[in-house]
């Protein structure tokens, strides 16, 4: 099989699990040039993977048709001649272009009216019963092969590389901060999903001050997306550790932020896209599970700790709090999180 193309899912996290499907595929078919085609946001986790060939951004917007844009890159689409194509999001619209581009094997889960639109399927695990996102992704790689083919000698841990312009860009952005870069621990206060997968300000703040205490020499850098800068600011007045804490949501690209990850002492996050690309990357971490299950999305590590309270109204993958008290999240002591934080392998 000369050339693949994968539809790239919409969330980081996600992006992150679909690495080992491109491993498997690459063992597969060694002689095969894989592209993907991803929006501008999760564009950058393909760029970490070594097994794709060319990258191809697109500026999709979430609930959005958007048919011409479409149709414009089927168009060019049809003109690469790819002989399989592994659409991962469930959407309709998602499998459109391939369709639309004429590639004669368009593989992916039912769902969503895509019938005929996605051509090679496999029936969508129930909601209860759900498989890690990484099997769940890596079983399509099975498909051509016999639909219940197992895969073989596949890692089943992500793994991203960080690329040499990035990782220049942030060490020039840590000489111009006069951060040393051999002392910096990366928290990640947001999660997309809302304040039920949401560490809780004051207690970021009062785990900087523990870090900072245990040595002056440690340096904290925020890390998020423009929309967690309100966060980030929360547990800069709360800490009030001037000089060793800086908030650099939005201020980093997604490139140069997988780098920062590569070379932190340590990351504490969220349940969210960041956390995986620490995973992918071996950084050590700590990782606070609220509303949703560590079963269906760890991070995939030997380097990661998961802290999870599994409380009985846990996991209840809501947005916000239905019972109100946010215990999941509010009962995990700064305390525990620094004792987990010291026993992680560097």
């Amino acid at each position: 099989m000369h050339g693949i193309l994968i539809i790239a899912p919409n969330w980081i996290g996600d992006a992150v699990m679909t690495q080992p499907l491109l491993a498997s595929l690459k063992a597969q078919y060694p002689e095969s040039k894989i592209d993907v085609l991803a929006s501008t946001w999760v564009a950058p986790i393909y760029r970490a993977c070594s097994e794709i060939h060319e990258v191809i951004e697109a500026k999709f917007e979430h609930k959005q048709l958007q048919w011409g844009l479409r149709k414009e890159l089927a168009s060019k689409l049809a003109l690469k001649k790819y002989q399989a194509c592994f659409v991962l999001p469930n959407s309709l619209k998602s499998a459109l272009i391939p369709w639309l581009a004429n590639i004669p094997f368009r593989i992916g889960y039912r769902g969503e009216l895509r019938f005929g639109l996605i051509n090679v399927a496999l029936d969508n695990p129930s909601k209860v019963n759900r498989p890690p996102m990484v099997e769940h992704y890596l079983a399509l790689g099975q498909i051509l092969n016999g639909e219940h083919a197992s895969p073989t000698n596949v890692n089943l841990t992500p793994k991203l590389n960080v690329s040499s312009p990035a990782h220049h860009s942030v060490q020039a952005k840590l000489k111009t901060a006069r951060i040393d870069e051999s002392h910096i621990y990366v928290m990640c206060p947001g999660a997309e999903y809302g304040p039920t997968k949401r560490w809780p300000t004051s207690h970021f703040a009062e785990l900087a001050q523990s870090i900072v205490a245990n040595n002056p020499n440690n340096q904290i850098i925020l890390l998020g997306s423009k929309s967690d800068r309100p966060l980030a600011q929360e547990i800069e007045a709360q800490a009030k550790q001037d000089g060793h804490i800086h908030n650099w949501c939005g201020d980093t690209s997604l490139d140069e932020a997988i780098a920062l990850i590569g070379m932190s002492k340590a990351v504490i996050s969220n349940d969210s896209g960041l956390m995986h690309i620490a995973a992918a990357l071996k950084t050590p971490q700590v990782a606070i599970f609220g509303s949703s299950d560590p079963a269906h999305t760890p991070p995939l590590s030997d380097k990661a700790q998961v802290i999870w309270l599994n409380l009985p109204c846990s996991p209840c993958h809501k947005r916000e709090c239905p019972l109100g008290h946010l215990k999941c999240l509010n009962d995990i002591l700064p305390a525990q999180v620094l004792a987990t934080l010291n026993t992680l392998p560097s």
